[in-house]
């Protein structure tokens, strides 16, 4: 019988929707403004109207193919897919003037990749005639069968074939990675949340942020009389979440969700970020991997070595119910051993449900809502 209930976030309470703008808006920025590569900083604007910010994920998702590559192979943290995607282009500009500028490729590709660095690359890439591709994404990523964290080392691998440079950088430094984080969080949190957010002042001052927008996937009335109801019937209620500590508790309090929750059960990508750097030697523990999970079902306050160590599938595991909307969440509550609910409001909507049929999700549901019909 169930007694706990872990919820993911993103796909299933909170749209999804504005996270991959606001990816596709720093890829866009990485790319061409002044503060970064500076190919075409004429283009760059603090903000854009919704119909040029859908203009851009076009672009640079490919109609959100990439998006759904990257999720298709157990990827969920907006940051690591906005990693990927820049890398994925840094790599194709570089080969278009490896045969003159090796030297200086084969320098960058061997030391941390800081936000100077970037700078200086656009400074030699302006000299030539490069253009941006981003159908090339599916195109290098399909070949591989890298999955999660693998993704990252993939980058590695095209390094060596596309530019002759023997390099782990992309996967074993997070340099590069935080200014792609912090550029996200400029344009997710806004000015007057990114000191909050990062611990970082704004490198671009001026955006406004989506985060007072947030849209739910259900009537905000009604998932706050669901989550009162699976309260007061005694369930223990969670949530395991990529999004940081900022965007999930603020937007619970202006919901009027937050009142259901014990904040013990609340686990953010802050708690991982926690984590990761205290123990670097365990690697990712975002989802897929179980971490998550493992610390919303258990409640923050023990050692953090403990969760690591918790035995696996748990002991309790036929009591948890995790519910998610992506191939990450099914994985991890596969690792704990427990009942996986997959709702169908994520990137795919109905599209998904092939795949976690495919993948033997126990339940496949239309909304969040559904979940107290299997109860």
């Amino acid at each position: 019988m169930v007694k706990t209930i872990l919820f993911d976030v993103d796909g299933v309470l909170l749209s999804e929707e504005h996270y991959f703008d606001a990816s596709a808006l720093t890829v866009w920025e990485l790319l061409i403004s002044k503060n970064y590569l500076a190919l075409s900083p004429e283009l760059f604007k603090i903000s854009y109207t919704e119909s040029e910010i859908q203009q851009i994920r076009t672009q640079v998702f490919e109609n959100d193919q990439v998006l759904k590559l990257q999720k298709s192979r157990g990827l969920n943290a907006n940051w690591d897919m906005i990693y990927l995607t820049f890398c994925c282009q840094l790599i194709h500009l570089f080969e278009q003037i490896i045969d003159s500028e090796h030297e200086k490729i084969n320098q960058w590709l061997k030391a941390p990749i800081s936000r100077d660095t970037l700078v200086e690359m656009g400074q030699v890439l302006s000299q030539y005639q490069v253009q941006m591709n981003f159908a090339l994404f599916t195109e290098e990523f399909e070949r591989s069968h890298a999955v999660k964290q693998e993704l990252l080392g993939y980058l590695n691998v095209l390094a060596k074939e596309k530019l002759g440079v023997e390099t782990s950088i992309f996967d074993k430094d997070r340099t590069l990675w935080s200014v792609c984080e912090h550029v996200s969080q400029e344009w997710y949190v806004g000015d007057e949340n990114v000191l909050e957010s990062t611990g970082r002042p704004s490198v671009q001052l001026g955006k406004e942020g989506f985060l007072a927008n947030e849209t739910t996937l259900a009537p905000k009335k009604d998932i706050a009389e669901f989550f009162s109801f699976l309260k007061n019937s005694g369930y223990k209620i969670g949530i395991g979440t990529g999004r940081p500590a900022l965007e999930t508790i603020l937007p619970f309090q202006h919901l009027d969700w937050l009142k259901s929750f014990d904040e013990k059960h609340i686990v953010t990508a802050d708690d991982v970020l926690i984590a990761e750097k205290e123990f670097p030697q365990e690697g990712s523990l975002s989802k897929p991997h179980p971490y998550t999970y493992i610390l919303a079902e258990q409640g923050k306050g023990a050692s953090l070595i403990d969760y690591l160590n918790t035995p696996l599938p748990l002991e309790n595991r036929e009591e948890i119910l995790v519910v998610g909307d992506s191939l990450a969440d099914l994985l991890a509550a596969r690792t704990i051993g427990c009942k996986f609910a997959a709702v169908l409001t994520g990137l795919s909507g109905k599209d998904a449900r092939s795949e976690f049929e495919k993948h033997e999700a126990d339940y496949i549901l239309d909304s969040v809502l559904d979940v107290k019909s299997i109860l």
